[in-house]
């Protein structure tokens, strides 16, 4: 499985690249406000750091608008996708920017028939989100498998970005049914490295070690 971080803060993504584990970068509007930057300018400098698929989120609300600034946002830097929340003017721009080799990432999916017709318009990737649907009561993993079930019963090439991930549980649901990529938050990526065991047994190690050094 793929991992994205999902921040627009380049120190964050400095240090995860930094550990070999990082194929990708996901942002959204709000986490670009926090950095004070326009987008833009974050994007670039993302592409500098990481050699993998970008997400740029367009804000427009017709097919025209987002094809247009989908285009712009691609002209960017060539690992940069445009993500579109789902709806009819998604799909009408999805189409038309995939015709143009433009990777379209339709995002704020919440069923899996959503993901379906994403796909079919020409998405490179969908973005179920989990945490959300976990919010109001539903165990979002399933939509994840229920998407994953469906684009292998038909072998849709669409990449499947399980999103709004809370914590390490939902990363591991999301590898357990073949997710193709689940973009984490930088505070559950520093989760997923630990384990009270493995500090036990570093302990363990170290303090052996010295006594050994005595002998």
């Amino acid at each position: 499985m793929k991992i994205f971080i999902d921040t627009a803060n380049l120190d964050m993504i400095k240090e995860i690249n930094s550990w070999g584990i990082l194929d990708g970068v996901t942002t959204n509007p709000s986490l670009i406000a926090k950095e004070g930057v326009d987008v833009r300018t974050r994007v670039r400098e993302i592409a500098e750091i990481v050699d993998g698929p970008i997400s740029a989120e367009a804000m427009s609300t017709t097919a025209e608008e987002m094809v247009k600034e989908g285009r712009e946002l691609a002209s960017i830097h060539p690992n940069i996708n445009v993500k579109l929340p789902m709806c009819v003017e998604t799909l009408k721009a999805t189409k038309i920017l995939s015709s143009e080799g433009i990777k379209v990432n339709v995002t704020l999916i919440f069923s899996p028939l959503q993901a379906l017709l994403a796909a079919k318009a020409g998405a490179a990737f969908v973005s179920p989100f989990v945490g959300r649907l976990d919010d109001i009561g539903q165990y979002g993993s399933d939509l994840v498998e229920e998407i994953m079930a469906i684009f292998n019963n038909y072998g849709i090439g669409t990449e499947v970005i399980a999103a709004s991930i809370r914590g390490p549980n939902h990363v591991l649901d999301a590898t357990l049914c073949g997710c193709d990529i689940a973009t984490i938050p930088y505070d559950t990526l520093k989760k997923m490295i630990g384990h009270p065991k493995t500090d036990e047994g570093i302990a363990k190690f170290v303090a052996d070690y010295e006594k050994s050094k005595k002998n």
